[in-house]
């Protein structure tokens, strides 16, 4: 079971390179991410965008272009259409976001004749390795899914549960969080949680254990668990996928680990698409936007052998 970055970094060296499509390539962050990848072993890349622009930041950056199809299109949308269907015909893996509006990436995700649309929601899954965390923690959803519903709620299960299955965590502990861990009919993200650990127990979530409503401290830490009265619960102090209510919740903790954690390392990726999608914000940092990269990696190869 991977661990750490490190350890995820290690087990997707082991696999064939997988091929990345980047729309609007002309990014400076994302071609350095790109850089790193390939030189990492991870990924081949096909770069979509203005050759102009991407040879100019290349130079900058001492990117060597000659290991790269770059294929020129100027206009932003053209671009997002032709680097996602590339990964729609097979000639890429995985799909990456670059200096691009979100709507209009989303947009080519979703596109009917050469998105990646597959009908069912689509989630955002970041994952963080944590300093004093023993384990890889997978979130969902932080970015995407403003209310979700129960039925939401059950697809992000089972996309975060493949994630972490993919990085070698064969059952994952799942928990549903709430602001208590018991339920109360006035607190409707409590009742979420009780009917998604029913829905486990029904055999309808499979491959991992669903124990909720659990509040954030007993989901991640057993002395706060054993405080509680609370630690022969299945996931108490060992969650390994926390599933937030809303997006607030969600946001709000990611923000606060990126920015307020020493050390601690993330990626993230958008999951409910035929492939893997690298969907990173402007402001993420370059090891963000790899590990990503990565993330998606071991996703795309974990797919190749099980679907």
């Amino acid at each position: 079971m991977s661990k750490s970055f490190k350890d995820l970094f290690s087990q997707i060296s082991t696999c064939e390179k997988k091929k990345l499509s980047v729309a609007c390539a002309q990014d400076e962050p994302v071609l350095e991410a790109v850089k790193e990848a390939h030189d990492l072993g991870i990924i081949d890349a096909i770069l979509v965008g203005d050759e102009t622009e991407i040879k100019a930041i290349a130079a900058k950056i001492d990117m060597d272009l000659s290991d790269y199809q770059i294929i020129n299109v100027e206009d932003k949308i053209e671009a997002s259409l032709t680097a996602v269907k590339l990964v729609h015909d097979g000639q890429a893996d995985m799909y990456m976001k670059g200096i691009l509006a979100t709507k209009d990436f989303l947009k080519s995700v979703l596109n009917k004749e050469v998105g990646l649309r597959t009908g069912k929601p689509l989630s955002h899954v970041a994952v963080f390795e944590i300093p004093g965390i023993d384990h890889l923690l997978f979130l969902s959803d932080v970015a995407f899914i403003p209310y979700p519903t129960l039925d939401d709620k059950k697809a992000m299960i089972n996309y975060c549960t493949e994630v972490a299955q993919a990085c070698g965590v064969k059952e994952p502990k799942v928990a549903p969080l709430a602001a208590v861990e018991v339920v109360n009919p006035k607190m409707p993200a409590t009742v979420d949680a009780e009917a998604l650990h029913q829905a486990n127990l029904d055999g309808e979530l499979k491959g991992c254990v669903v124990d909720g409503p659990l509040s954030l401290d007993i989901a991640l830490y057993p002395a706060a668990a054993k405080e509680k009265g609370a630690e022969d619960r299945p996931c108490a102090g060992k969650s390994d996928i926390l599933i937030f209510p809303d997006i607030h919740s969600g946001n709000i903790t990611y923000k606060a680990i990126g920015h307020m954690v020493p050390n601690v390392k993330a990626g993230a990726m958008l999951t409910g698409t035929s492939a893997p999608v690298i969907l990173t914000s402007r402001s993420d940092s370059k090891d963000v936007k790899v590990n990503s990269i990565c993330l998606a990696a071991i996703l795309s190869e974990h797919i190749k052998h099980n679907h």
